[in-house]
């Protein structure tokens, strides 16, 4: 940096957002993947809510990932699961938010088979 520049500027550029959605077992499903250098931040709801925040990062010291939650019931493993599955998955530091109603067992697995799919189909959105 020269003159006094701030480097802020290059952390924005580095900030890509990506929306997608998709009718699972009778319901909306809306995804917001918000993607940083050396991670992202992931979404997931049927409205604007946002109920609960897990992080995950991996470990030098195990092969499974470390995962943790930050806001919300913490009888709710739900985002900490997800979101060390994803970092397990992408090597990368995750943050989920999942705000779904645990209605049917499957929900969660449709889900996560979406985000996989989508991680397919776009991967530089991750």
């Amino acid at each position: 940096m020269e003159n006094g520049e701030c480097g802020a500027h290059e952390a924005v550029d580095s900030m890509t957002v990506h929306d997608f959605s998709e009718k699972i077992l009778e319901q909306h499903v809306h995804f917001h993947v918000m993607k940083f250098d050396g991670g992202f931040f992931l979404w997931v709801g049927s409205n604007a809510v946002l109920s609960n925040l897990a992080v995950s990062i991996n470990s030098k010291y195990d092969s499974m990932p470390l995962s943790t939650l930050v806001l919300g019931d913490t009888s709710d493993t739900t985002p900490s699961s997800l979101a060390q599955r994803l970092t397990k998955k992408t090597k990368k530091q995750v943050f989920v938010s999942y705000n779904l109603p645990m209605t049917d067992s499957n929900l969660l697995l449709l889900v996560e088979n979406r985000i996989k799919k989508e991680m397919e189909l776009h991967p530089h959105k991750f």
